[in-house]
């Protein structure tokens, strides 16, 4: 299949501060490939060099087959970016908004607003086209800047924490947009710190983590490989655990992972241990048996829970 991007060992610093450190990693034609991890991580750093918005400092990236430097113009046209950020002209209306930006890219007004209303219509914003975009909520906003990323038929849509901020409702219909494209044979790369969002759109992703890839694979991929299969939080004070709680579970085959106050359990019987818990002295109503998660492995490997 062939690869869109490929990149070797990109390494960048600002100042003193090194926020990639050696990142490889390479995505294919048509997929959804994912970039998982905390703000600071350096998502966000890694897709600015892609867009064309920073300079390839260390290692080496290839964009559509050519390697680059800095993005080139010729290589921006075929790509579409929604940035972390909502940067719609507030003043104008819907439409115009599009029209303006398909400008940008070539298309006369009527092309441009021809393409406009189609992706309105796709966006599910019809009829919000002569609206002023200070009038939409946050989630239409959000719809409008993909909608704006699609006027010039990319073949790569960057999207950067596309959903931050949407109520769940909008969140998944944003979502359910974004797999339309992929089906489509749009390729897709995006940014998250929702768990749940990876898990749903990527093929394959990396979990990052101070400027390092720490893991790569598909969802599925990373829990098997990460955590064992069944999880047990203990929603209870950790001076209120019995003494020895930890050995027990180690003795019975589980694992234990301490993260700030919270304990997690994981097992591969889930429901064995968790009928040991009384016998233990933990109550098993204080305690959540669960299928591991993408979360899991986050926890796993960085030791921080999300940022939501």
């Amino acid at each position: 299949m062939e690869t869109i991007i490929s990149a070797d060992h990109l390494g960048k610093c600002y100042g003193s501060f090194r926020a990639l450190k050696g990142v490889s990693f390479s995505v294919r034609r048509g997929e959804c490939f994912g970039f998982l991890g905390h703000n600071g991580a350096g998502k966000s750093t890694t897709m600015r060099m892609v867009y064309g918005l920073s300079t390839v400092e260390e290692g080496s990236l290839s964009l559509f087959g050519q390697s680059v430097f800095l993005t080139p113009p010729s290589i921006k046209a075929k790509m579409g970016v929604v940035p972390q950020e909502d940067n719609l002209d507030a003043e104008l209306s819907v439409i115009e908004n599009l029209e303006i930006y398909g400008g940008l890219f070539g298309l006369n007004r009527k092309n441009a607003r021809t393409r406009g209303y189609e992706l309105l219509d796709f966006m599910g914003l019809s009829n919000k086209a002569h609206d002023q975009v200070d009038h939409l909520s946050g989630g239409l906003k959000r719809r409008l800047v993909i909608a704006r990323s699609l006027i010039n038929h990319p073949k790569l849509v960057i999207l950067d924490e596309p959903t931050t901020g949407l109520d769940p409702e909008a969140r998944h219909l944003v979502w359910q947009k974004l797999r339309s494209l992929k089906a489509e044979g749009v390729t897709l790369l995006l940014t998250t710190h929702y768990m749940e969002e990876a898990s749903q759109l990527c093929d394959r992703l990396v979990l990052m983590h101070e400027g390092l890839i720490l893991a790569e694979g598909s969802p599925l991929e990373l829990v098997k490989n990460h955590v064992l299969p069944n999880a047990i939080e203990v929603r209870m004070p950790m001076d209120h655990l019995p003494s020895g709680f930890e050995d027990k579970i180690i003795s019975a085959g589980g694992e234990v992972l301490q993260v700030a106050d919270g304990l997690f359990l994981y097992a591969i019987d889930g429901e064995g241990l968790w009928n040991s818990l009384d016998t233990w002295g933990v109550p098993r109503h204080a305690c959540f048996l669960r299928a591991s998660t993408l979360e899991d492995v986050f926890l796993k490997l960085t030791g921080r829970g999300p940022e939501i």
